[in-house]
């Protein structure tokens, strides 16, 4: 029999990737959504593979959902890629950031509790737990949050932690890093870049607005990540895993690459506007990724140059 997989944020940008990924393996592949009846699941669309997945409508915050959709489609996987995403977000809707990824990863341990079904869940945690990092982070570095994105992804962290020790389930987080792709919305930073800077290339008179510049992030390309996801589900024993390239690029050496690639020069269309300056910023981000390739056989293969090749590709033919 096909193994089940339920999928909650199947809309966003890892829940396509990883709804393809699973496809491909053999699964039936249920793709959760708060309202899935209308939702456009645009991403599934630009896939090619939205006729392929079963759509439930699931609402994390409210317990009952949770459960009553458990026990409808009995999986044998979930995954729990929704929540607010936005790091920048969270600094303007704090409270709506930390109940829709806390309560919502608290009621799906719940719900896989009270189901005694042997479920294995993947919980999507993020490196912007560890705050500033003055040597790369790995599993046994302590979380320093700087944003209310980042408490909420290390509570959620927590919970599973404890809900594996206390009631022995198999769950497990991954810890993972700035993963980029197509399918990235265009307020995550990359994609206003990629986006921006191709419609200059065309002769748009428009300029690039940007706050600091000077950030270190760890970039990797989203369609491998999914599949380090997959892997941590496939293990004798639930564990936590940081995913990362292990490779750290400066947030201007990524609008430099980007614009050079397109034949420009960034400094005459970039502009520094102060109001898009964060309260609190994690300044360098740095990955040991390890353990993921000692256990899990993973390593991130398509480095920053590919990852800007790839998303200007896409732009060319959208």
């Amino acid at each position: 029999m096909k193994k089940k997989a339920l999928i909650c944020g199947a809309s966003g940008q890892d829940g396509a990737y990883l709804c393809k990924f699973l496809l491909e393996k053999g699964y039936e592949v249920y793709g959760g959504s708060r309202d899935a009846q209308n939702n456009s699941f645009e991403s599934l669309s630009k896939l090619g593979i939205i006729n392929n997945i079963k759509f439930v409508s699931i609402t994390l915050n409210d317990f009952r959902s949770v459960f009553q959709t458990i026990n409808r489609i009995e999986p044998d996987e979930i995954y729990n890629l929704a929540g607010q995403s936005s790091v920048a977000l969270s600094f303007e809707q704090p409270v709506e950031t930390i109940e829709s990824i806390v309560l919502g990863t608290l009621n799906i341990l719940e719900a896989i509790r009270f189901s005694g079904r042997a479920i294995r869940f993947y919980n999507a945690g993020s490196g912007e737990c560890f705050g500033n990092a003055i040597n790369a982070v790995d599993e046994q570095t302590p979380f320093r949050p700087r944003s209310p994105y980042g408490i909420a992804k290390a509570t959620a962290f927590w919970q599973v932690a404890n809900y594996r020790e206390a009631y022995k389930l198999f769950a497990c987080t991954g810890i993972l890093f700035n993963h980029e792709s197509p399918l990235r919305k265009e307020r995550f930073v990359t994609k206003k870049i990629i986006s921006t800077a191709y419609r200059i290339s065309l002769g748009q008179k428009i300029r690039l607005r940007l706050g600091n510049i000077d950030i270190q992030r760890d970039w990797g390309w989203a369609p491998e990540y999914v599949e380090a996801m997959w892997l941590m589900l496939q293990q004798d024993s639930p564990d936590d895993f940081v995913i990362a390239s292990g490779k750290t690029t400066s947030l201007k050496d990524f609008i430099k690459i980007t614009f050079d690639t397109l034949g420009l020069n960034w400094e005459e269309y970039v502009d520094l506007d102060e109001d898009l300056i964060r309260p609190t910023e994690i300044t360098v981000g740095l990955a040991n990724p390890q353990k993921a390739k000692k256990f899990l056989n993973w390593e991130a293969k398509v480095g920053i140059e590919d990852i800007i090749k790839l998303m200007l590709v896409d732009e060319e033919n959208t």
